[in-house]
């Protein structure tokens, strides 16, 4: 794992060039993206699931 995977960006993401990419290379490109968007919601989910479980800790009482 890379450091600058630890640490949390901030700001907007950088932008890539895609004048200089083929058509093919931008549909791998938005593969790719689709494929990071697909496992950030799942990461969502899972953090939405254990914020629920936690929270019902607590509202037992």
């Amino acid at each position: 794992m890379e450091e600058e995977d630890l640490n949390p960006k901030k700001g907007p993401a950088k932008l890539r060039d895609l004048d200089s990419l083929s058509i093919e290379e931008l549909e791998e490109y938005i593969a790719e993206m689709e494929a990071e968007i697909r496992r950030v919601r799942a990461d969502i989910e899972k953090k939405q699931r254990h914020r629920a479980g936690v929270e019902g800790l607590f509202k037992r009482g």
